[in-house]
């Protein structure tokens, strides 16, 4: 569990503060969790308010990980992310959907397959992006979600494709982020903090505005 972990390229020792710029970056997830909960709190929308909260965790989990790069702190950085993700699945199921919290619950138990299913054919086809190949399925359920949406509710699709866009350009730095060391050795890992943190907070809002389609 205190075993070091050294995944970035800004990180060349184990210390503390090996990383301020990965580590500070996550005050992005803080920023917009805070943005997030200013536009819907005269919303009454339970998931939305929830999922603010998550992304906090999600911030403070990422900070803790990448100051003391050990295994429990990956733990802490990688669990918030996955509570977010189910979490935003069962109330987009209930919310965009309209499907019973028993067939919500059993679409969440189902990511997992098809999380597993789909980051095998990712990275198949495109290798292992640096770790990033799950985050691909993700963003593709997200776009799933929007397709589904088009007719009923075009503003809530809009709104998921520009979620999924915006969480595939990050993806795309976080996947460089290794092999760009020679050049800059600072990385690009602290851009997938902050476009994930703009990209998080945008799907929160989404959610909460879904009842004015």
């Amino acid at each position: 569990m205190f075993k070091s972990v050294n995944n970035y390229c800004e990180r060349l020792d184990p210390s503390f503060w090996a990383e301020p710029i990965n580590a500070l970056s996550n005050f992005s997830f803080i920023l917009f969790a805070f943005l997030a909960f200013l536009v819907i709190q005269n919303r009454p929308n339970f998931g939305a308010r929830l999922l603010t909260g998550n992304l906090l965790l999600i911030g403070i989990g990422s900070f803790l990980f990448h100051s003391f790069a050990q295994v429990w702190a990956e733990i802490a950085d990688v669990l918030p992310i996955l509570l977010f993700i189910l979490t935003y699945i069962f109330f987009a199921s209930r919310q965009f959907l309209n499907l019973s919290r028993l067939v919500s619950a059993i679409t969440v138990i189902g990511f997992f397959p098809y999380a597993a299913g789909a980051s095998w054919v990712i990275g198949s086809v495109f290798g292992p992006l640096n770790g990033s190949v799950p985050y691909v399925s993700v963003a593709l359920i997200i776009a799933i979600y929007g397709i589904l949406l088009i007719k009923k509710a075009p503003q809530t699709a809009f709104g998921l494709f520009v979620g999924s866009g915006i969480l595939l350009v990050s993806i795309g730095f976080r996947s460089i982020d290794q092999s760009v060391c020679d050049g800059f050795p600072l990385g690009t890992h602290f851009v997938w903090h902050l476009l994930n943190g703009l990209m998080l907070g945008w799907m929160i809002v989404v959610l909460s505005r879904h009842a004015k389609d």
